[in-house]
């Protein structure tokens, strides 16, 4: 268990505990006084220990806990007890790394054998973590739980003078997305300057700094310790860095937040020859390239989305920002996916709609406007697939095909690009195919190409029209997409036969054609209008 006098509000604990004991033992104080004393201690003695339970509370098992190993080659290991001196600056890193989605980190100083492996246990499989030290500190029991976790891999102890190391990541041309400092180390200071001086914090990271308040010493008055100066001057050097900014939490000893300045600041910008002060170096209205891709707020609907490619659609508007209302044939369908959403914190609604019927698709837009106020994203994704050879086609068959898949995306297109065209604004993004460019083979689906066909031309057709009133339309042509039912038995020759066409030397999956509906329906693709973008493995080429 930590000491009480090792964080800020223990060493408030610890004087008022003293100051508790006097009030008691003398008959001068007056009673009130010591009932205030009594409540401030309650507070200053609960405080540490109530945020460490709450950062506790759900914390997920370690793999490394486990009872035994995949291989069972391994002798099993005590798992590495918790140390709750540093816990709860512990959780603060691990929400940080999912919250900035960090990747690869850089530990400055000693952290306990516990941070970590709890740290690498946030990261991604592919994640990365440096550890640098002087010397080696981790015990036998730490270096056993390394090896024993399946996230010890994901760890590299560095051992040896510290600005050595820092030199060959440097050289190595290593970039992180955390970089955590121990400021009670000598030459902190040093570390850090290395650090942005030499850009090993990538654009967007952050720099988390311990012990920054040294148990609240660091801002007291004749103070002449050495370490609490260093701590004192590092503090200062941050401060007055024009590059970052920074906050300074009063949890643990002090835990500094810093990140660069959004904006680059003149004093930064004037010392740096030969800068160009436009749209590419400060970003488009002040926007970065990632942030113009955002849809926060904006409001989206997805036909079809119910499963498959438009489930796909759906779930990247969402992440992205977007109210996304999921709109299928089926009911059931649109609720499974908009519970999905839901989950994962995005507002959404689930709409049954035949978009072929006039009714239902005025019925839908109505529906979203009544809830959310407009439509920024019009995601016409339904369709239909019908294979038989051309002489045997019905008229049935082609009605159909084309009900749905030109006609039902006409009458979305109209009941949405009037809504956009009032407010001078909007993104339309229908689903062709790789079909309106080729013909595939050997399936034959005359109705289905054709009607694809129809797509890429009412898209053009509507994207020239429109967009001098501020609506853009475009749309999306993916190539042969695996779903389940492709996997069936009966289908596999098939199958081989069109993975010998596709240079790609496999099937499209609906993950790869998330990034193109969240580019179109950005501020980013704002000049892209009347495009089929093709996605489809390069068969198309061949």
């Amino acid at each position: 268990m930590q000491h009480p006098a090792e964080t800020p509000m223990g060493s408030i604990a610890e004087n008022l505990l003293k100051a508790q004991e006097i009030a008691l033992n003398d008959s001068r104080v007056p009673e009130q006084l010591k009932n205030y004393l009594q409540k401030a201690l309650v507070v200053a003695l609960g405080l540490d220990p109530y945020l460490v339970a709450m950062a506790t509370s759900k914390r997920k098992v370690s793999p490394a806990h486990g009872s035994g190993d995949a291989g069972g080659t391994k002798a099993r290991v005590k798992p590495l007890q918790e140390d709750t001196s540093g816990c709860l600056n512990g959780h603060i890193f691990r929400m940080f790394i999912h919250l900035i989605r960090a990747r690869k980190i850089l530990l400055i100083g000693k952290l306990k054998g516990y941070s970590i492996l709890a740290i690498a246990e946030e990261l991604p499989d592919d994640g990365k973590i440096f550890a640098c030290a002087e010397v080696p500190y981790l015990g036998v029991n730490s270096q056993e739980a390394f090896d024993y976790s399946s996230d010890g891999k994901k760890i590299s102890m560095r051992v040896g003078p510290i600005a050595d190391t820092l030199e060959a990541l440097h050289a190595e041309d290593e970039h992180f997305d955390i970089v955590f400092i121990d400021a009670d180390q000598r030459n902190a200071v040093n570390y850090y300057s290395f650090v942005m001086d030499n850009h090993l914090l990538r654009m967007d990271g952050v720099i988390c700094v311990e012990n920054t308040l040294m148990k609240g010493q660091v801002y007291l008055e004749n103070i002449s310790e050495e370490n609490v100066l260093a701590v004192r001057k590092l503090n200062a050097v941050i401060n007055s860095d024009p590059r970052v900014e920074q906050i300074i939490l009063p949890v643990q000893s002090g835990l500094s937040i810093i990140r660069r300045s959004p904006v680059p600041p003149d004093a930064v910008i004037e010392s740096k020859k030969e800068v160009t002060r436009d749209d590419v170096f400060w970003g488009y209205n002040k926007h970065r390239i990632l942030d113009r891709l955002r849809l926060d707020d904006k409001v989206a609907y997805v036909t079809g989305g119910g499963q498959g490619i438009g489930r796909a659609f759906a779930h990247a508007l969402g992440e992205a920002g977007a109210k996304v209302a999921v709109v299928d044939l089926v009911l059931a369908k649109a609720e499974a996916v908009a519970r999905e959403l839901n989950l994962k914190g995005i507002k959404s609604i689930a709409l049954a709609a035949d978009v072929s019927k006039p009714e239902d698709v005025q019925r839908i837009v109505d529906t979203i406007v009544a809830r959310w106020g407009t439509i920024d994203i019009a995601c016409n994704n339904a369709g239909i697939n019908m294979n038989s050879a051309s002489e045997d086609t019905s008229l049935e068959e082609w009605d159909k095909t084309f009900s749905v898949n030109l006609r039902g995306l006409f009458l979305c297109c109209q009941a949405a690009g009037r809504i956009m065209l009032n407010q001078g604004y909007g993104k339309i993004i229908n689903t062709a195919s790789m079909a309106s460019l080729i013909v595939p083979h050997p399936q034959k689906q005359l109705a289905y190409n054709a009607s694809k066909a129809g797509v890429v031309k009412l898209t053009q057709t509507l994207g020239t029209e429109w967009i001098d009133r501020g609506v853009k339309v475009n749309c999306i042509s993916p190539g042969i997409v695996d779903t389940p039912l492709i996997h069936s038995p009966e289908l596999q020759p098939l199958v081989q036969r069109w993975l010998a066409d596709i240079p790609a030397a496999r099937l499209a999956r609906v993950t790869d054609l998330q990034a193109a509906v969240v580019y179109l329906a950005s501020e980013a693709s704002d000049y892209m209008t009347g495009h089929n973008l093709v996605i489809e493995g390069g068969q198309s080429l061949w």
